[in-house]
């Protein structure tokens, strides 16, 4: 039996679209850097420990006094070891892609909810999207974008994506009919009854998901250190490459303490909501 040519097909339609898009991938680069560039001059522009006193009381305002405790432990580490700006080029990654991924799959996710033929189509989408390993992200990546930040925020963003639509969806799903029917009886239209009863309380649900974006997020950053996008993943390829493996360890710390700040500020955010609506309901 002759071999069915996947690869060669999936090759041939990166090259059409590189032909054909490349007007559209241009403007991807430069609305991407735009936003990166922003976000690093706001992390790395004012003094690391002015910045750890925010990180801290963000942290102590969510979350409490032991996650303040543990950020400014952990931040004043992270300065004392000399990678202040490979972490603020990690979270500006992070928050960059995120903040793409919220755009697209916040949406993506209401219309799955709503539509029951959108939902059969984004599934096997999504299984796919999250079955498929990480690094052949990479691939597509760089040949539309080369090598750099950009290239390593659109593989993040893609690989990070399928948290989002899933449980904004699920949340949507799971309101109560018995608040959609008060919201009709009220005389509330369909994008009332959205945005002022079925959000509110499925957003524990949505911010489920974005704390799992978050973590996906920054677990795929450092993966796309191999391609050149810099921040803590660079200094975790270094440590592999050269063997040091102080550094290695070092730059696997920062990430640990970045992703359990982030982990835990998200919780609470969608923790203290559920209490609220708990508390009205």
């Amino acid at each position: 039996m002759d071999k069915i040519e996947i690869g060669k097909g999936f090759e041939g339609i990166i090259d059409w679209m590189r032909d054909h898009w490349g007007i559209i991938f241009d403007g991807i680069v430069t609305g991407v850097e735009a936003i990166l560039s922003s976000l690093v001059w706001v992390l790395q522009g004012p003094p690391a420990l002015v910045m750890i006193l925010l990180f801290t009381a963000l942290a102590w305002r969510v979350s409490g006094k032991a996650v303040a405790g543990f950020t400014l432990i952990g931040f004043l580490l992270i300065h004392n070891l000399g990678f202040w700006d490979p972490t603020m080029d990690t979270l500006a990654l992070v928050i960059t892609a995120v903040f793409i991924s919220l755009l697209i799959g916040i949406p993506l996710g209401i219309w799955s909810a709503k539509n029951d033929t959108v939902n059969r189509i984004a599934r096997p989408a999504l299984d796919f999207m999250q079955t498929l390993p990480a690094f052949v992200y990479l691939i597509p990546a760089v040949l539309f974008f080369q090598l750099g930040a950009v290239p390593g925020v659109i593989a993040t963003l893609i690989f990070s994506l399928p948290p989002c639509v899933r449980f904004t969806s699920l949340g949507i799903r799971q309101v109560p009919h018995d608040i959609r029917d008060a919201a009709i009886s009220f005389g509330s239209n369909p994008k009332q009854l959205l945005f002022k009863a079925e959000l509110p309380v499925a957003l524990p649900t949505i911010m489920a998901g974005v704390n799992q974006t978050i973590m996906l997020a920054l677990s795929m950053v450092v993966i796309c250190g191999m391609i050149g996008a810099g921040g803590l993943g660079n200094e975790v390829l270094k440590g592999i490459t050269q063997m040091k493996i102080d550094l290695g360890f070092e730059a696997g710390i920062c990430i640990v303490i970045l992703a359990i700040f982030l982990d835990r500020v998200t919780q609470e955010l969608g923790g203290s909501r559920k209490n609220e609506n708990s508390k009205k309901h």
